[in-house]
């Protein structure tokens, strides 16, 4: 009776308070189980955890991520999220095309405006308007927008054949420079042509981007050819081409441009692959012709001696050098002021061409100077992308014969302002008072942008934002309701 009157006692509802008065007796009898008995069933053991931590509330470690539960983020993970993500920038199709474009353009406004200030007392100096020789700057910088334009939406082909007719009539006009009565000489050097008004012409500074085009069509062809194996054909005839130049440019006197050319020649065959006694015996040959060059003139030896010098000296020949620096080192952190420099009255020769940098440090400060120098790594940084993402021979020798070009003359230029060179008398890319200069510089940018564009990740991106294009691509990713959906 006993037995069925348990039974049915187990059927009625009775397991409930067996079940409490078990929970509330299992952390002692585990605790007892623990030290003398046997082990305690699994069923026994698994309550009395469950008693146990039910009177108090579990710890759970504390942690800084964004949900408040798992391991503690290290510190360094937002500074690595941020690497990351500027990777990840760094690397998209579109960034040399942008850095390019942009520094480019920086450049050349800033420079508009660092022309308009710098030049405006030596303007009244010679009895013209204040705005004289910013209005001829202004000129050319639309010209030259216009030749960016039109040589960043030029195809390959058509650069590849502009390169030997530019180069003809580059050698003809800087002939026709040597001619007496149609030469000009202006700081004594015979390297102008005279076009009528205020206008000039330098002909040499077309024929940096006459030598790289043509060269770079000319290591094109030999390369798919494979010819550029052999010496003969790595030299013959760029190097004879590239002396012929330099030797019409030393005509008149102008070592600067002739040192850019220089460095123009030995970038290109650094790129072809010249071999490095080859490439060495180029160097020794041309550091002896510079040696003699300037050995046997009074004013580039006396330019030589400038370098690191404190005081103008005795006859005044490191004027120029010396007060570069003081016009550096009185601008301070953000400079005096825009329009406020004390150099450019009379102190400081050529203050909007050669030395605009040091007028530019003067006005705007170490943040202005630093700000330049930043642009021209971008754009040096871009253009060098360029020439090494491509797998055409002459957009490789073209891109990479360029960017030599504005990162060589931009840190001749800046060196000789800071005293670490010697005063080559060539302008700052870009930035400089000067037609002849910006003119071809603007059209070079522009053939990198189209080279920047002819990569085929970059002309995928570029096609994707087309309106069109995007257009259909949204339709295709949005899905179809169905027609009873709202």
């Amino acid at each position: 009776m006993r037995a069925d009157e348990s039974s049915a006692a187990r059927g009625t509802g009775r397991p409930q308070a067996t079940a409490a008065s078990s929970r509330a007796l299992a952390p002692p009898l585990l605790a007892s189980a623990r030290l003398v008995g046997p082990p305690a069933p699994a069923g026994l053991a698994l309550r009395g955890r469950l008693a146990a931590g039910a009177g108090r509330r579990p710890s759970v470690p504390r942690s800084r991520g964004h949900d408040g539960f798992g391991p503690r983020a290290p510190r360094s993970s937002g500074v690595r999220r941020m690497y990351e993500q500027a990777r990840r920038a760094w690397d998209r199709p579109l960034t040399a095309y942008y850095l390019i474009l942009g520094a480019g353009l920086l450049i050349t406004v800033l420079g508009l405006v660092m022309v308009y200030s710098a030049s405006m007392i030596k303007a009244l100096e010679l009895d013209k308007p204040g705005t004289y020789f910013f209005r001829k700057q202004f000129l050319a910088a639309v010209i030259g927008s216009a030749l960016l334009v039109i040589a960043s939406r030029m195809p390959v082909k058509l650069h590849r054949a502009l390169a030997y007719p530019l180069l003809m009539g580059t050698v003809f006009l800087m002939v026709l420079v040597q001619v007496p009565g149609i030469g000009m000489s202006v700081n004594g050097n015979q390297n102008w042509l005279y076009l009528g008004g205020p206008f000039q012409l330098q002909p040499s500074e077309f024929g940096k981007l006459a030598l790289i085009l043509w060269s770079a069509d000319l290591l094109a062809r030999k390369q798919d050819k494979r010819l550029l194996t052999q010496w003969k054909h790595m030299l013959v005839p760029l190097v004879p081409v590239a002396f012929m130049l330099l030797g019409l440019i030393m005509l008149g006197g102008d070592m600067g441009t002739a040192i850019i050319l220089t460095a123009i020649l030995f970038g290109l065959l650094w790129l072809a692959g010249a071999p490095t006694r080859l490439f060495a015996g180029v160097l020794a040959v041309a550091g002896v012709l510079a040696f003699l060059l300037i050995k046997t003139s009074p004013n580039r030896m006396s330019r030589l001696s400038c370098m690191g010098v404190s005081e103008p000296g005795p006859d005044g020949s490191c004027w120029q050098a010396v007060h570069g620096i003081y016009a550096l080192a009185s601008g301070g952190w953000f400079g005096s002021g825009l329009g406020a420099s004390v150099e450019k009255w009379g102190q400081l020769p050529e203050p909007h061409t050669d030395f605009i940098f040091a007028i530019t440090g003067e006005e705007l400060g170490l943040a202005g100077t630093l700000s330049v120098l930043a642009l021209f790594a971008a754009l040096g940084y871009a253009g060098i992308r360029v020439a090494g993402r491509t797998e055409d021979p002459f957009v490789r020798y073209a891109a990479g014969g360029v960017t030599t070009w504005i990162t060589v003359q931009a840190v001749i230029n800046i060196g000789a302002v800071l005293g670490l060179l010697p005063i080559a008398g060539v302008p700052l890319p870009l930035f400089s008072y000067g037609g002849s200069a910006l003119l071809p510089t603007m059209f070079a940018v522009g053939l990198l942008i189209a080279f920047a564009r002819e990569e085929p990740a970059a002309k995928a991106a570029l096609a994707m934002r087309r309106p069109g294009v995007r257009w259909k691509t949204m339709r295709r990713r949005v899905k179809k309701r169905p027609s009873g959906e709202r």
